[in-house]
């Protein structure tokens, strides 16, 4: 299934009626880890309150100890520092990356905003080497936007 044929489906699972906003945050991870063959680890970090930390939200893939995250430490915690996308064609190029798994070769983050304050992010590791293009940018920019509608 293409990027494209997938945003109806997103869309469809947002609107779902009398489903909890994390069990539809579940079911988008669900779909993008089943449906995009090297999305391999799909989960969505939050805000921790009033502290500058991430918490671990919904996610699929191999369970991972970094439930919190402090801003400015990994990929996750930069995005959250800097309110823009970051694109990892290769991991252990990174200095300040988090391994999760040894066969993470790359990452995609995107912050989800609410009245234009990052509150969160999805993350997409994948054991691919350099497999994000504009495409899943722009993708996961619909999907933060759709998530950020729930929320």
């Amino acid at each position: 299934m293409t990027l494209q044929e997938l945003k109806p489906k997103i869309t469809q699972i947002v609107s779902s009626k009398g489903t909890s906003v994390n069990d539809k945050l579940y079911a988008i991870c669900q779909l993008l880890e089943k449906e995009v063959a090297y999305y391999n680890w799909v989960g969505f970090y939050f805000k921790n309150g009033d502290k500058n930390e991430l918490k671990l939200g919904p996610y699929v893939g191999a369970p991972t100890d970094h439930t919190i995250i402090p801003f400015g430490k990994g990929i996750c915690g930069q995005v959250a520092v800097s309110n823009k996308n970051f694109v990892v064609p290769d991991v252990s190029a990174q200095d300040n990356y988090i391994a999760c798994s040894i066969t993470v070769k790359a990452e995609i983050v995107i912050p989800i905003f609410v009245n234009s304050e990052n509150i969160g992010q999805i993350d997409i590791d994948s054991n691919t080497p350099d497999p994000f293009t504009e495409a899943d940018e722009r993708f996961l920019e619909f999907v933060c936007k759709k998530v950020a509608s729930i929320l």
